[in-house]
């Protein structure tokens, strides 16, 4: 057989590390109002502390956030603009028209649901829609109530809800006496990674991100955008056509060498319990799911949960479909970062 090959070059990902102040106030406010993993996070002692003195406006402005989920809208408006700064994020955002804004707030679920969030995004006081669109995300964790939310309120509330935390959190971050080094280790890591290898981009993203990924149908753009606000934790969100992966920082980037970093501490933290090192023990004989390991351990599924949370922050552990599983490499780069931090390898 012969065959005549007529096709055109094939076409790659667009790959890229992005960021921008915008995006590391919106992963801040994202990871402030995250009251289930919120005691996770590397800031939540100072957000602790953060809250006695924060006026009283910004408060009202996050515990709506946390109400409502409206920090996932404020990353896909975020995706769309690609604002360099909050008054250009605002520009584009009172620029924006009706049907494009919820166009883009809308959350995409899959292709064959797309004709259906079109027609929701066009029809914005159409609850038959709304309520259609809104059920095909029952059981996630957020989304369907996010959904709602969009609904249940109108453009104007929205957008004044959006700029309110956005402003206030970013003259609230502007004091921070270490912001400058952020947004300049931010602004390095982008530098750093221009030029990445889009025909190897699956490569390239476990290097710069951390986490494998597989490609996706649809999917023709990736953005790789660096925080520090988030941190451990990698966050992961897509549109119909973007995938983006908010990945943690190096550390080293931020600290002096003698302060240890926070990877070490959590690591110790999730380390220095009985019953966190018997699950790990555990699991390194095999990967396990949450029920059986709440009757091999005889405690409740909530209970065993929360431990496993604390190990995952530490990345010692992962989960899969509900099946969790020791990183045995994430716990060799723990002893090794130690000796690191003690010179115990010179």
């Amino acid at each position: 057989m012969k065959i005549i090959d007529a096709a055109l070059p094939e076409e790659t990902v667009h790959l890229a590390v992005e960021q921008s102040p915008v995006w590391e106030w919106i992963v801040g406010i994202a990871g402030y109002t995250h009251g289930q993993l919120r005691l996770t996070f590397e800031m939540d002692d100072e957000w602790t502390q953060d809250a006695k003195a924060m006026p009283a406006s910004l408060l009202d402005s996050l515990a709506k956030i946390e109400e409502t989920n409206l920090w996932y809208g404020l990353l896909l408006l975020q995706n769309k603009f690609g604002a360099k700064s909050v008054d250009e994020f605002f520009k584009r955002l009172a620029e924006i028209s009706e049907e494009r804004f919820y166009d883009v707030l809308l959350p995409y679920r899959s292709r064959s649901a797309e004709a259906l969030r079109e027609q929701a995004a066009q029809h914005p006081e159409d609850s038959g829609w709304w309520t259609s669109y809104a059920n095909l995300f029952e059981g996630h964790a957020y989304l369907s109530g996010y959904v709602w939310q969009l609904y249940g309120h109108t453009r104007a509330e929205l957008s004044e809800l959006f700029m309110s935390v956005l402003s206030e959190w970013q003259d609230w971050m502007a004091e921070k006496p270490y912001i400058s080094k952020w947004l300049k280790a931010l602004a390095f890591e982008e530098q750093q990674h221009r030029g990445l290898d889009s025909a190897n981009a699956v490569k390239e993203i476990e290097h710069v991100a951390g986490v494998a990924y597989a490609p996706e149908p649809s999917i023709w753009s990736v953005k790789l955008i660096p925080h520090v606000s988030y941190r451990p934790w990698l966050l992961t969100i897509r549109t119909a056509d973007v995938k983006l992966f908010f990945y943690p920082v190096s550390e080293q980037q931020l600290l002096d060498p003698e302060v240890p970093p926070n990877e070490l501490i959590q690591g110790h933290k999730a380390l220095g319990d009985g019953l966190r090192l018997n699950v790990l023990h555990y699991l390194c004989q095999g990967p396990a799911p949450l029920q059986e390991m709440s009757e091999r351990f005889k405690m409740s599924k909530t209970t065993l949960h929360h431990q496993l949370t604390l190990l995952k922050a530490a990345k010692f552990v992962k989960v899969d479909k509900g099946v969790y599983s020791i990183q045995p490499e994430k716990l060799k780069a723990f002893s090794t970062q130690l000796n690191r931090y003690l010179k115990l390898d010179e």
